[in-house]
């Protein structure tokens, strides 16, 4: 059966997210009609689903492809895009450097991802020359605009005083608004403060959470953390983000 999707639809995301998750296949269908038709809506989302192969058969590939031809006209996310393929060499061969350049583009252009992109970039030295300074004002702007995960790392340059002065109180501020934002890593860092504090049971609560938004490789690295920690509850915690990272590693393997 044929699934038409009128135009204004396509250019509602909420809309067009409830379709792929109702049926992936039939809104996959339209979204390439729209796309071939020149909804730059679209054809950026075009663009995603081949990425992730949903509900059309994975393409990287041609996924950058979509993602060139929507970026080219002016569509900031299908910008960002291009970054992250060129970064992990997904339907390329990676180049750090190209996609520094698609980054601050589109983080040029107001795009919170791409400020966060493009900080994570400059934080590390990779495709750029490393710019702490630079990276902390991009995470700050992208903090601003409710970029969750920004929150948790600009909690972590002001806790630590790294390139600015130290100032505890707003970094556990930042850190509780990347926890209620749903960043793993900041309900994480959420829930630590809250267990130095002396208030362990809200802690755990957040840390809970974090155990189970978080991929493998944060659940390893947080395991360890967590079970040199003098508190037994956090020993008996690390033991879970142990068993949940053998399984998703497991999971993957098979």
């Amino acid at each position: 059966m044929s699934f038409h999707l009128r135009r204004e639809e396509v250019l509602d995301g909420d809309r067009l997210k409830a379709m792929l998750n109702e049926s992936p296949a039939r809104a996959a269908q339209a979204i390439l009609l729209a796309a071939r038709e020149g909804v730059l809506e679209a054809q950026a989302l075009l663009g995603q689903i081949l990425l992730d192969g949903q509900g059309i058969e994975q393409d990287q590939p041609l996924a950058l492809r979509w993602f060139e031809i929507a970026a080219r006209r002016g569509h900031g996310m299908a910008r960002n895009m291009l970054g992250r393929c060129h970064e992990h060499g997904w339907g390329c061969v990676g180049d750090a450097g190209l996609a520094s350049r698609h980054y601050r583009i589109a983080a040029d252009a107001g795009l919170d991802w791409a400020m966060y992109n493009y900080a994570n970039l400059l934080a590390t030295g990779r495709g750029v020359r490393a710019n702490q300074a630079e990276a902390l004002r991009l995470y700050r702007r992208a903090a601003e605009l409710g970029h969750a995960k920004s929150m948790n790392l600009l909690g972590r340059y002001l806790e630590e005083g790294q390139h600015c002065p130290a100032n505890p109180q707003a970094a556990f501020e930042w850190y509780r608004r990347s926890a209620e934002g749903g960043d793993f890593r900041g309900q994480f860092s959420h829930g630590s403060v809250l267990v130095t504090q002396g208030r362990t049971e809200e802690g755990l609560i957040w840390l809970r959470k974090a155990m189970h938004l978080g991929h493998s490789t944060f659940l390893k690295g947080a395991a360890r953390a967590l079970s040199l920690a003098p508190d037994e509850c956090l020993q008996a915690l690390a033991n879970e983000y142990g068993e949940k990272h053998q399984l998703l590693t497991a999971a993957s393997v098979s």
